[in-house]
């Protein structure tokens, strides 16, 4: 089904997709699998601190060494360190900073006490220096969004997005005595429609930004 702008897959066995139709996807497990998975997710104990766990459950700090003792076969070869892609993009690194500034800037303030900013901050500047072949502000704008979804879980509403600044333009085609699209930021409720004819959604899935249909009744 389709929630704002991500469509959800729900799976029986308690596995979520939600995917924006873009460059993100994220992944949310029940509750029930808690402790008792592994892989490169993770084991959802709800200790980040043991998020790298090897293959062999030893822990480590590397992300390559965890990335390389989950390959699939033991033939595959072992990755290797990809460079800063700012280091070799330097005529885009401070085009990036500049972007990114705003996960740490005041419109962000409510939220840097509950979702520490930093690594969020560092992966927009990352990843808007490596988008050199198109697409730049699709990077940009995805990493300014993962921060703004990781609020919205820790219950803080940054509604950031602006006609100059990764713009949904949903509200700008609204057309008197219509029904209209409005853009929310901090999720969109769970309706009955077409494609989600019983109404239902799972408790498990978060608030999901995007857009939401009002129906105006008009009067003969």
């Amino acid at each position: 089904m389709f929630m704002g702008i991500y469509l959800v897959i729900e799976a029986k066995n308690g596995l979520i997709l939600m995917w924006d139709q873009k460059t993100s996807i994220f992944i949310k497990l029940s509750p029930e699998f808690k402790g008792a998975v592994c892989g490169l997710c993770g084991n959802y104990d709800g200790n980040a601190n043991n998020d790298f766990t090897l293959r062999n459950q030893g822990v480590v700090n590397n992300a390559l060494d965890f990335g390389n003792s989950w390959k699939q076969s033991s033939s595959c070869p072992d990755s290797t360190n990809i460079s800063n892609p700012c280091f070799y993009n330097l005529y885009r690194q401070a085009w990036a900073q500049k972007q990114c500034s705003i996960i740490m800037g005041e419109g962000f303030t409510t939220c840097h006490t509950q979702v520490d900013a930093a690594p969020f901050y560092d992966a927009c500047v990352r990843d808007t220096c490596a988008c050199d072949t198109g697409g730049d502000c699709e990077c940009y704008c995805t990493a300014v969004a993962a921060y703004a979804k990781a609020c919205i879980e820790a219950g803080v509403c940054v509604s950031w997005r602006t006609p100059k600044v990764c713009p949904l333009f949903c509200d700008y085609y609204n057309s008197p005595h219509e029904c209209e699209w409005h853009y929310k930021a901090c999720g969109v409720p769970c309706m009955k429609t077409c494609r989600n004819p019983s109404g239902n959604c799972s408790s498990q899935i978060p608030p999901l930004e995007g857009i939401q249909i009002i129906f105006r009744l008009i009067n003969s």
